[in-house]
C-alpha cells in the first residue's frame, strides 16, 4: 500500500467538458502507467513533461514511484488540446509557469490563450481553402477523365 498526499480536487476553468476520472477524488493515486494508458501518452513523454516544467509537483509514493492526481489528469487533458491545436511547447510551459505563478497571471495567460486562439483561426481558414480545392478537384475527377 501506497502513502500519497492527495490535494483537493480543483477544476479548471479552462477546459471544456471534463472526462470521467476512473477514481473519486482522494482515491485517484494513479501509476505512471495508469495515466500512460488514459491518456495515450508514454511514461518516457510524461516524465519529460515533469523535467521542462509543463507537469510539475506530481506527487510521490513513500517509495517515490509518481502518483497522479484527477487534477492531473485534467491539466494532461487540456495540454493535451494546447498540443492537439499546434502550441509550441515553449508557450506551453510558460502558460504553465504563469498558472503556478498564482491569479496575478490572468492577464497574462488571456494574452498568451488569445494570442494562439488566433493563430489557431488562421489556420483552420487555410485548411478550409485548402479542403475547398481538394473538393473542387475531386469533383472535376468524379464528373470524369479530362476535366481536371
Amino acid at each position: 500500500m501506497s502513502v500519497v498526499k492527495s490535494a483537493p480536487v480543483r477544476r479548471d476553468l479552462c477546459a471544456s467538458e471534463l472526462p470521467e476520472h476512473p477514481r473519486p477524488a482522494g482515491q485517484d493515486a494513479y501509476t505512471i502507467s495508469e495515466v500512460s494508458a488514459w491518456t495515450g501518452l508514454t511514461a518516457h513523454t510524461l516524465r519529460w513533461y515533469e523535467r521542462i516544467g509543463l507537469m510539475p509537483d506530481v506527487l510521490r509514493s513513500h517509495t517515490g514511484q509518481r502518483r497522479y492526481t484527477n487534477r492531473d489528469l485534467d491539466w494532461l487533458d487540456f495540454v493535451g488540446k494546447l498540443r492537439l491545436t499546434g502550441m509550441p511547447v515553449a508557450d506551453m510551459v510558460r502558460y504553465a509557469e504563469m498558472v503556478r505563478a498564482g491569479d496575478h497571471t490572468y492577464a497574462g495567460r488571456c494574452e498568451l490563450l488569445t494570442a494562439h486562439r488566433e493563430d489557431v483561426r488562421r489556420r483552420i481558414t487555410e485548411l478550409q481553402d485548402t479542403l475547398d480545392v481538394l473538393d473542387y478537384k475531386i469533383n472535376l475527377y468524379t464528373e470524369g477523365p479530362g476535366t481536371a
